[in-house]
């Protein structure tokens, strides 16, 4: 798959690349919805502090680099209200999110996430999937949506965030 472009601007929310400059909202904005995030991520589940958003922001940086994930943070109204990214996977790509608990239940992620997966599809992947615990209905809800098939059931990477059963549920979509 191509590279994806730094910025996206879609309807009324933007998807921007991470920076280094990111780091003091990303660590407000994750600490503020920890109740929220951390039941279904397990970075998450023991609190979040500057240091995390430090590592993630390099780690991020670095797999943007190599090709190995394009992660976003999803603002509205300039303010950050979650992250999506795409994670290179043999002849496609996972996609990955999360939103801080002030803005869900607006369908932004699911706009996100379908935005995303048109653009991983132009940008030459073959297929799109998407993945979350069998207990998070609300991501779930996600992909049905966007008209993915779920196509089937598999343990989840361990350890475990405090709500997720160790059962993920994988949905995918095939380039048109």
């Amino acid at each position: 798959m191509e590279t994806p472009a730094e910025t996206y601007r879609v309807d009324e929310f933007t998807l921007a690349r991470w920076q280094f400059a990111d780091g003091p909202e990303l660590t407000s904005t994750v600490a503020g919805s920890l109740g929220h995030i951390g039941a279904w991520m397990i970075w998450a589940a023991g609190g979040y502090s500057a240091d995390d958003s430090a590592e993630f922001l390099k780690r991020t940086r670095e797999n943007w680099e190599s090709g190995e994930t394009h992660d976003f943070a999803v603002r509205v109204d300039g303010a950050l209200a979650g992250a999506i990214g795409i994670m290179a996977r043999e002849g496609g790509v996972e996609i990955g999110y999360w939103l801080a608990q002030p803005y869900t239940g607006r369908g932004l992620i699911t706009r996100a996430a379908g935005f995303l997966t048109a653009e991983a599809f132009r940008l030459g992947a073959g297929y799109v999937e998407i993945k979350h615990d069998e207990l998070n209905v609300r991501s779930g809800a996600v992909p049905a949506r966007l008209g993915f098939t779920k196509v089937r059931e598999e343990p989840a990477d361990k350890p475990l965030a405090p709500s997720c059963t160790g059962t993920n549920h994988v949905w995918r979509k095939e380039k048109p």
